[in-house]
């Protein structure tokens, strides 16, 4: 199966293809561009450096978050355009376990920087998953992994945490890591296909906007998205 996989719901643009578990190429950038301009020409760069043409594929496997809005929307709506159009499945998985390092052990909490010193944190043993994946301040996430008996390490945009975390887990291991394309499309290739249809962002957080909004009206049915 010869899979095309992204990440762009961090600074980081991540690409790589793949034929099944094998690594054919990749390319990870880590400047802040605008990657709604970056991404396809990336694409078509490492597809032409193979002599691959998109209809090779058998699949995309896209990080669904959670992460920036903008890069969400845009990886998403890539993905679903190139799995429509080619008539190929799309697959989606975590941006937080594309941050964990394959042979980590003990706890290990991936954090993407949510601002306002909140994170999207996940929570991974063994890469599997053992507390689900938050928006949460990180006082909290400190809280949870001070709790635990065993060693913790911290990966991802650990850079801004990094003396919170080391004064309140002297003891905890901070690994900065960008996520990885090859790992993406390697968690995704087992997985079953999703609806095309169907597929959205995994934000775990409102838009600002439905934020401010439910700030004057109740929560109910009739919810921000419908009313607009």
């Amino acid at each position: 199966m010869k899979i095309a996989a992204f990440d762009t719901s961090s600074k980081a643009l991540t690409l790589a293809i793949l034929e099944d578990e094998t690594l054919l190429a990749q390319m990870t950038l880590n400047i802040k561009k605008n990657h709604s301009i970056t991404l396809m020409p990336a694409i078509d760069f490492l597809m032409n450096s193979l002599d691959m043409k998109p209809t090779d594929l058998d699949r995309i496997v896209v990080a669904q978050g959670p992460g920036s809005y903008t890069g969400l929307r845009m990886a998403v709506a890539t993905a679903k355009t190139l799995a429509h159009t080619l008539k190929i499945e799309l697959v989606g998985v975590s941006s937080l376990l594309a941050l964990v390092p394959e042979q980590a052990e003990g706890l290990v909490i991936p954090i993407m920087d949510a601002r306002r010193n909140n994170v999207y944190a996940g929570f991974y043993q063994s890469g599997q998953v053992v507390r689900p994946e938050a928006h949460l301040p990180l006082a909290e996430v400190l809280e949870i992994a001070g709790a635990t008996n065993q060693p913790v390490t911290f990966v991802g945009e650990t850079t801004a945490f990094v003396e919170q975390i080391e004064a309140a887990l002297p003891q905890a291991a901070i690994q900065p890591t960008l996520p990885d394309a090859a790992a993406i499309g390697r968690l995704g290739l087992d997985l079953p296909a999703q609806s095309i249809h169907d597929f959205v962002p995994n934000y775990l957080k409102r838009v600002e906007a439905e934020e401010n909004w439910l700030k004057t009206h109740q929560e109910s049915s009739d919810s921000y998205i419908q009313r607009l």
